[in-house]
Parts: C-alpha cells; structure tokens; sequence
C-alpha cells in the first residue's frame, strides 16, 4: 500500500504507526504478515501499489472500516486483492488493520483454484465463505499482535489442510520468474519445464489466476517501484529494470498502479517495507 493521505493532503505522521511482525513460531512458508495500528484512530487515503502476491486485509477497527474502490467497483470492510489489481485505492477511519501475503501458490491453496482472483479486488466475505465473520471476530478479540499473528497462522493451516498444490512445473515457473525479476522469456520458462507455451500459459493462468507474461512484468515492476522508493532517478531505474526507455518505465507505472514513477518514489508503505516485511529482498 502506498500514498497515504490525511483529508488536508499533507502526509501521515508515521511515528503514531505501530508496526508488528509475527514471531517464529507464527511464520508459515508462502506467507507474509504484518499488523499496523496507530494511537488513535485516523483517516487514511491510500493509494495501493501492485506487489506479487494476493493480500488479504482484515479491517481490525470498530466502526466504519475501510471503504475500496478498483475498476469501477467499490466495498466496505474487509478485502482480498489479486494480482496485479490496477488503479486501487482505500480509505477510511482505521484503528488497526492486519495485512497478509500470500505467494500465488500458497493462495491458489488458501482461496481455491485461480487464487489469484485474475488480479480482481473481492471483499474478504466472498473470497473466505461462511467461516469469514467467525474469523475476523476472532482476530478482533485478540489481545495482541502475537495472538492475532497466532490465530491468523491457525486459520490458514485449516484453509489449507485438504487442498492440492498447484502443479509443480507451475511453482517453477513462478519462483523462476521471481529469481529472474520478471526477465525471462515465456518461451524460455515452457522450455526448463518440458511444456509448451500454450500448455505452460493455460495452466498457469488457470491456477494462479494471471498470465506468466503479465506475472513477469508484476515481478519486474515491483523491482522498480523499490528501487523508485530507494531514491534511484527513473531512467536509471529503467536501465537496471531492462525497459526499453524512461517512457516505457513510466507506462508500467501507470498500468500496475494509476500513479507516475515520482508517485510511487513518495510511497510511505514502499518506505517501510523493511520494518513490516523484514527479510524480504525487494522485487526478488
């Protein structure tokens, strides 16, 4: 998530932000997770930028929550985000909110098949079922982040227990593209697994939800926008990045997000990354 905003336009105070990540015991492969609360609750405005994997925001607050918006479609609450969802924004009055990631092959487990939700916005009741207000109520009542970490890391497990992996010359796909920073060919990739690219194209698309085309050019814009965030100039960033020019970069930009390079360069979520997702190599 990127460009928060308070109503006046001025940018968020980031020092009343509690940022808590879960202990050891709480990890799970293929999953991220982070809690952000702040003293008092405060409105946000925020503009999210596409990141390589599904996220699943539950809304901790009382009251009215967070409202979203994406392609002409709008909720309230809790919400699940595919890959590579486009112009995305949330606001609202929010207290606390925690926030998963989940690499496409843990989400095609965790959601069903194309967990990736083909880069749609979906409200978490929709994507979660009957078994959706039971969870968040128990992540409410938690008494700490350990706990709701602990919780969380209990219903996934659950989720997860019965349902297949997606198929293993899928998995490689997708961790190659990601080791490469999205600069491989498809024709390269169908090649290392023994397939053919309409075959090694339909089953991807299938079970993760977005064409391994469009997931390289995700994994290399991520790349990008950390490299934006790290202070490096646009055109240096489209040289390290491997797009033809600046004016391509600033398309990518603008396809993955709706904002222009020096938008996301300003992004306060991309800042602390390395607080709420410690370990994680940027766009790799």
């Amino acid at each position: 998530m990127s460009s928060t905003r308070a109503p006046d336009g001025a940018p968020p105070d980031w020092s009343s932000v509690h940022v808590a990540v879960p202990p050891p015991s709480a990890r799970l492969p293929g999953v991220s997770m982070a809690g952000f609360s702040q003293r008092v609750p405060a409105f946000v405005d925020m503009a999210m930028v596409a990141h390589p994997s599904v996220t699943v925001l539950i809304d901790l607050s009382e009251g009215d929550g967070l409202l979203y918006g994406a392609a002409g479609r709008h909720g309230h609450g809790s919400f699940v985000v595919g890959l590579a969802p486009g112009d995305l924004r949330a606001a609202g009055r929010v207290g606390a909110c925690l926030q998963i990631r989940l690499e496409p092959a843990v989400a095609a487990a965790v959601l069903g098949p194309s967990g990736g939700l083909g880069g749609r916005v979906e409200s978490f009741e929709d994507v979660w079922g009957r078994e959706a207000a039971r969870a968040q109520e128990e992540l409410r009542a938690a008494g700490s982040w350990d706990e709701r970490f602990a919780v969380a890391a209990d219903l996934l497990r659950r989720r997860t227990a019965d349902r297949s992996p997606v198929d293993p010359e899928v998995a490689h796909t997708w961790r190659t593209t990601l080791v490469s920073r999205g600069r491989v060919r498809v024709e390269d990739l169908a090649d290392e697994v023994g397939w053919s690219r309409k075959r090694l194209s339909a089953r991807f698309h299938a079970q993760l939800g977005i064409a391994p085309k469009r997931a390289g050019r995700l994994v290399r814009f991520d790349h990008a926008a950390h490299l934006l965030a790290a202070g490096l100039a646009p055109a240096t960033v489209a040289f390290e990045c491997g797009y033809a020019d600046q004016s391509h970069l600033h398309r990518e930009v603008g396809a993955f997000t709706g904002l222009t390079p020096t938008a996301v360069a300003g992004a306060p979520w991309l800042a602390i990354d390395d607080v709420a997702w410690p370990g994680q190599s940027p766009g790799a």
